[in-house]
Protein backbone atom coordinates (compact mmCIF):
# COMPACT_ATOMS: atom_id res chain seq x y z
CA UNK A 1 0.00 0.00 0.00
CA UNK A 2 1.27 3.47 -0.90
CA UNK A 3 0.89 6.59 1.19
CA UNK A 4 -1.53 9.09 -0.34
CA UNK A 5 0.44 12.31 -1.01
CA UNK A 6 -1.68 14.96 0.68
CA UNK A 7 -1.06 17.93 -1.61
CA UNK A 8 -2.77 21.21 -0.81
CA UNK A 9 -5.47 21.63 -3.53
CA UNK A 10 -4.79 25.39 -3.46
CA UNK A 11 -1.57 26.58 -5.08
CA UNK A 12 -1.96 30.12 -3.78
CA UNK A 13 -4.53 31.60 -1.36
CA UNK A 14 -5.20 35.32 -1.10
CA UNK A 15 -7.96 35.68 1.47
CA UNK A 16 -11.11 34.12 0.03
CA UNK A 17 -9.51 33.86 -3.43
CA UNK A 18 -7.65 30.70 -4.38
CA UNK A 19 -5.74 29.39 -7.37
CA UNK A 20 -6.32 25.65 -7.25
CA UNK A 21 -4.43 22.88 -8.99
CA UNK A 22 -7.68 21.59 -10.53
CA UNK A 23 -8.43 24.98 -12.09
CA UNK A 24 -4.87 25.20 -13.41
CA UNK A 25 -5.30 21.81 -15.12
CA UNK A 26 -8.37 23.11 -16.98
CA UNK A 27 -6.47 26.24 -18.02
CA UNK A 28 -3.65 24.08 -19.41
CA UNK A 29 -6.17 22.08 -21.43
CA UNK A 30 -7.87 25.19 -22.85
CA UNK A 31 -4.57 26.88 -23.71
CA UNK A 32 -3.40 23.70 -25.47
CA UNK A 33 -6.54 23.63 -27.63
CA UNK A 34 -6.19 27.34 -28.42
CA UNK A 35 -2.54 27.05 -29.46
CA UNK A 36 -3.24 23.93 -31.53
CA UNK A 37 -6.07 25.76 -33.30
CA UNK A 38 -3.76 28.65 -34.15
CA UNK A 39 -1.19 26.23 -35.49
CA UNK A 40 -3.83 24.52 -37.62
CA UNK A 41 -5.02 27.86 -38.98
CA UNK A 42 -1.45 28.90 -39.72
CA UNK A 43 -0.52 25.74 -41.64
CA UNK A 44 -3.85 25.53 -43.49
CA UNK A 45 -5.27 22.40 -41.86
CA UNK A 46 -7.95 24.27 -39.93
CA UNK A 47 -10.43 26.37 -41.92
CA UNK A 48 -10.67 29.19 -39.38
CA UNK A 49 -9.21 32.65 -38.87
CA UNK A 50 -7.57 33.67 -35.61
CA UNK A 51 -10.61 35.81 -34.79
CA UNK A 52 -12.94 32.85 -35.30
CA UNK A 53 -10.72 30.71 -33.09
CA UNK A 54 -11.04 33.21 -30.24
CA UNK A 55 -14.83 33.27 -30.66
CA UNK A 56 -15.26 29.51 -30.82
CA UNK A 57 -13.22 29.10 -27.63
CA UNK A 58 -15.85 31.16 -25.82
CA UNK A 59 -18.70 29.13 -27.35
CA UNK A 60 -16.95 25.88 -26.47
CA UNK A 61 -16.24 26.94 -22.88
CA UNK A 62 -19.88 27.93 -22.29
CA UNK A 63 -21.11 24.70 -23.90
CA UNK A 64 -18.71 22.65 -21.79
CA UNK A 65 -19.80 24.20 -18.48
CA UNK A 66 -23.54 24.07 -19.25
CA UNK A 67 -23.40 20.54 -20.62
CA UNK A 68 -21.26 19.22 -17.78
CA UNK A 69 -23.45 20.76 -15.08
CA UNK A 70 -26.86 19.98 -16.55
CA UNK A 71 -25.94 16.36 -17.21
CA UNK A 72 -24.75 15.94 -13.65
CA UNK A 73 -27.91 17.56 -12.31
CA UNK A 74 -30.42 15.63 -14.41
CA UNK A 75 -28.62 12.31 -14.88
CA UNK A 76 -26.45 11.79 -11.82
CA UNK A 77 -28.24 13.56 -8.97
CA UNK A 78 -31.73 14.57 -10.07
CA UNK A 79 -33.46 13.69 -6.78
CA UNK A 80 -31.20 16.01 -4.83
CA UNK A 81 -31.53 18.99 -7.15
CA UNK A 82 -35.28 18.67 -7.66
CA UNK A 83 -35.55 19.18 -3.90
CA UNK A 84 -32.84 21.87 -3.83
CA UNK A 85 -33.20 23.78 -7.14
CA UNK A 86 -31.30 26.73 -5.74
CA UNK A 87 -28.12 24.63 -5.83
CA UNK A 88 -28.26 23.88 -9.56
CA UNK A 89 -26.13 26.92 -10.34
CA UNK A 90 -23.66 26.24 -7.51
CA UNK A 91 -20.99 24.83 -9.81
CA UNK A 92 -18.25 25.74 -7.33
CA UNK A 93 -19.58 23.04 -4.99
CA UNK A 94 -18.69 20.37 -7.54
CA UNK A 95 -20.75 18.12 -9.74
CA UNK A 96 -19.72 18.01 -13.40
CA UNK A 97 -19.97 15.28 -16.03
CA UNK A 98 -17.45 14.73 -18.83
CA UNK A 99 -20.10 13.13 -21.03
CA UNK A 100 -22.22 16.25 -20.59
CA UNK A 101 -19.23 18.49 -21.29
CA UNK A 102 -18.57 16.53 -24.47
CA UNK A 103 -22.18 16.94 -25.62
CA UNK A 104 -22.20 20.64 -24.70
CA UNK A 105 -19.03 21.37 -26.65
CA UNK A 106 -20.28 19.37 -29.64
CA UNK A 107 -23.53 21.35 -29.79
CA UNK A 108 -21.87 24.73 -29.19
CA UNK A 109 -19.29 24.07 -31.92
CA UNK A 110 -22.03 22.86 -34.28
CA UNK A 111 -23.97 26.08 -33.76
CA UNK A 112 -20.87 28.20 -34.32
CA UNK A 113 -19.81 26.29 -37.44
CA UNK A 114 -23.24 26.46 -39.05
CA UNK A 115 -23.47 30.15 -38.28
CA UNK A 116 -20.06 30.85 -39.81
CA UNK A 117 -20.17 28.25 -42.61
CA UNK A 118 -17.14 26.35 -41.27
CA UNK A 119 -16.73 22.57 -41.86
CA UNK A 120 -17.85 21.02 -38.57
CA UNK A 121 -15.70 17.90 -38.52
CA UNK A 122 -12.63 19.87 -39.53
CA UNK A 123 -13.01 21.73 -36.23
CA UNK A 124 -13.94 18.72 -34.06
CA UNK A 125 -11.01 16.73 -35.47
CA UNK A 126 -8.65 19.40 -34.15
CA UNK A 127 -10.39 19.58 -30.78
CA UNK A 128 -10.33 15.81 -30.34
CA UNK A 129 -6.65 15.56 -31.23
CA UNK A 130 -5.49 17.58 -28.23
CA UNK A 131 -8.35 17.33 -25.71
CA UNK A 132 -6.61 14.29 -24.11
CA UNK A 133 -4.09 16.78 -22.73
CA UNK A 134 -6.86 18.40 -20.69
CA UNK A 135 -8.20 15.00 -19.66
CA UNK A 136 -4.78 13.82 -18.53
CA UNK A 137 -4.11 16.89 -16.41
CA UNK A 138 -7.72 17.11 -15.23
CA UNK A 139 -7.64 13.62 -13.70
CA UNK A 140 -4.42 14.54 -11.93
CA UNK A 141 -6.37 17.47 -10.51
CA UNK A 142 -9.03 15.02 -9.28
CA UNK A 143 -6.28 13.01 -7.59
CA UNK A 144 -4.84 16.08 -5.87
CA UNK A 145 -8.34 17.00 -4.69
CA UNK A 146 -8.74 13.49 -3.24
CA UNK A 147 -12.01 12.96 -5.15
CA UNK A 148 -13.46 10.39 -7.56
CA UNK A 149 -11.37 7.70 -5.89
CA UNK A 150 -11.38 4.04 -6.84
CA UNK A 151 -12.93 0.92 -5.39
CA UNK A 152 -11.39 -0.95 -2.48
CA UNK A 153 -8.43 -2.99 -3.70
CA UNK A 154 -5.41 -4.92 -2.47
CA UNK A 155 -2.95 -3.95 -5.19
CA UNK A 156 0.47 -2.74 -3.92
CA UNK A 157 -0.25 0.81 -5.10
CA UNK A 158 -3.65 1.12 -3.39
CA UNK A 159 -4.08 4.20 -1.18
CA UNK A 160 -6.25 5.37 1.69
CA UNK A 161 -7.97 8.53 0.45
CA UNK A 162 -9.14 11.24 2.87
CA UNK A 163 -12.89 10.90 3.39
CA UNK A 164 -13.06 7.52 1.66
CA UNK A 165 -12.93 5.33 4.75
CA UNK A 166 -10.13 3.26 6.28
CA UNK A 167 -9.63 0.79 3.42
CA UNK A 168 -7.05 1.20 0.62
CA UNK A 169 -8.47 1.98 -2.80
CA UNK A 170 -7.39 2.02 -6.43
CA UNK A 171 -6.06 5.44 -7.50
CA UNK A 172 -8.48 5.31 -10.43
CA UNK A 173 -7.94 9.00 -11.18
CA UNK A 174 -4.38 8.11 -12.22
CA UNK A 175 -5.61 5.18 -14.31
CA UNK A 176 -7.89 7.60 -16.14
CA UNK A 177 -5.12 10.17 -16.52
CA UNK A 178 -2.87 7.55 -18.11
CA UNK A 179 -5.42 5.96 -20.46
CA UNK A 180 -7.88 8.76 -21.29
CA UNK A 181 -5.09 11.31 -21.28
CA UNK A 182 -1.64 10.24 -22.32
CA UNK A 183 -2.29 6.94 -24.12
CA UNK A 184 -5.19 8.47 -26.03
CA UNK A 185 -3.03 11.50 -26.84
CA UNK A 186 -0.42 9.22 -28.44
CA UNK A 187 -3.15 7.51 -30.50
CA UNK A 188 -4.66 10.81 -31.61
CA UNK A 189 -1.28 12.35 -32.42
CA UNK A 190 -0.38 9.40 -34.62
CA UNK A 191 -3.79 9.46 -36.33
CA UNK A 192 -3.43 13.22 -36.95
CA UNK A 193 -0.32 12.58 -39.05
CA UNK A 194 -2.31 10.28 -41.38
CA UNK A 195 -4.34 11.61 -44.30
CA UNK A 196 -7.75 10.66 -42.94
CA UNK A 197 -11.14 11.82 -44.15
CA UNK A 198 -12.67 14.60 -42.11
CA UNK A 199 -14.56 13.22 -39.11
CA UNK A 200 -12.56 10.02 -38.63
CA UNK A 201 -10.31 11.63 -35.99
CA UNK A 202 -13.43 12.66 -34.08
CA UNK A 203 -14.74 9.09 -34.25
CA UNK A 204 -11.40 7.64 -33.11
CA UNK A 205 -11.38 9.92 -30.08
CA UNK A 206 -14.97 9.03 -29.13
CA UNK A 207 -14.28 5.29 -29.41
CA UNK A 208 -10.96 5.58 -27.58
CA UNK A 209 -12.32 7.60 -24.70
CA UNK A 210 -15.42 5.43 -24.32
CA UNK A 211 -13.34 2.24 -24.31
CA UNK A 212 -10.78 3.46 -21.77
CA UNK A 213 -13.38 5.05 -19.49
CA UNK A 214 -15.60 1.94 -19.61
CA UNK A 215 -12.61 -0.18 -18.52
CA UNK A 216 -11.46 2.13 -15.72
CA UNK A 217 -15.01 2.35 -14.31
CA UNK A 218 -14.56 -1.23 -13.04
CA UNK A 219 -11.91 0.19 -10.68
CA UNK A 220 -13.65 3.49 -9.87
CA UNK A 221 -16.12 3.80 -7.01
CA UNK A 222 -19.62 4.37 -8.44
CA UNK A 223 -21.43 7.55 -7.45
CA UNK A 224 -22.88 6.97 -3.99
CA UNK A 225 -26.32 8.29 -4.92
CA UNK A 226 -26.59 5.90 -7.88
CA UNK A 227 -24.44 2.87 -7.22
CA UNK A 228 -24.42 0.38 -10.08
CA UNK A 229 -27.23 0.15 -12.61
CA UNK A 230 -28.07 -2.45 -15.23
CA UNK A 231 -26.37 -5.15 -13.19
CA UNK A 232 -22.67 -4.47 -12.46
CA UNK A 233 -22.41 -1.35 -14.61
CA UNK A 234 -22.13 2.26 -13.49
CA UNK A 235 -23.86 5.24 -15.03
CA UNK A 236 -20.52 6.23 -16.53
CA UNK A 237 -20.32 2.87 -18.31
CA UNK A 238 -23.85 3.19 -19.65
CA UNK A 239 -23.01 6.62 -21.07
CA UNK A 240 -19.76 5.24 -22.51
CA UNK A 241 -21.71 2.48 -24.27
CA UNK A 242 -23.93 5.11 -25.88
CA UNK A 243 -20.84 7.13 -26.72
CA UNK A 244 -19.27 4.08 -28.37
CA UNK A 245 -22.33 3.61 -30.59
CA UNK A 246 -22.18 7.30 -31.51
CA UNK A 247 -18.46 7.02 -32.34
CA UNK A 248 -19.13 4.11 -34.71
CA UNK A 249 -21.86 6.19 -36.39
CA UNK A 250 -19.47 9.12 -36.85
CA UNK A 251 -16.80 6.95 -38.45
CA UNK A 252 -19.32 5.28 -40.79
CA UNK A 253 -20.64 8.72 -41.72
CA UNK A 254 -17.12 10.03 -42.38
CA UNK A 255 -16.01 7.03 -44.42
CA UNK A 256 -19.07 7.25 -46.66
CA UNK A 257 -19.00 11.03 -47.06
CA UNK A 258 -18.01 12.45 -50.43
CA UNK A 259 -14.63 14.14 -50.58
CA UNK A 260 -14.67 17.92 -50.64
CA UNK A 261 -12.22 20.76 -50.27
CA UNK A 262 -12.08 19.93 -46.57
CA UNK A 263 -12.72 16.22 -47.01
CA UNK A 264 -9.31 15.22 -45.70
CA UNK A 265 -7.71 15.88 -42.35
CA UNK A 266 -4.47 16.42 -44.23
CA UNK A 267 -3.60 19.60 -46.12
CA UNK A 268 -6.74 21.47 -47.08
CA UNK A 269 -7.66 23.91 -49.79
CA UNK A 270 -7.85 26.70 -47.22
CA UNK A 271 -4.11 27.29 -46.86
CA UNK A 272 -4.56 30.88 -47.96
CA UNK A 273 -7.32 31.71 -45.48
CA UNK A 274 -7.26 35.26 -44.14
CA UNK A 275 -6.06 35.74 -40.60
Amino acid sequence: MLQYPEIDPAIVSLGPLQLRWYSLMYVIGLVTVYLFFRRGSRNGRLAMTYEQIESIMVYGLLGMILGARLTYVFVYNFDHYIQNPGEILSVWKGGLSFHGAFAGIALAVLYFCRRNKIPYFNVTDHICTVVPVGLGFGRIGNFINGELWGRVGDVPWAMIFPGAGPLPRHPSQLYESLLEGWVLLVIMSFAYTRKLKSGILTGIFILGYATFRFFVEFFREPDSQLGTILGPFSMGQVLCALMWIFGCFIIILAVNAKDSAMGKTGRSASAGIAR
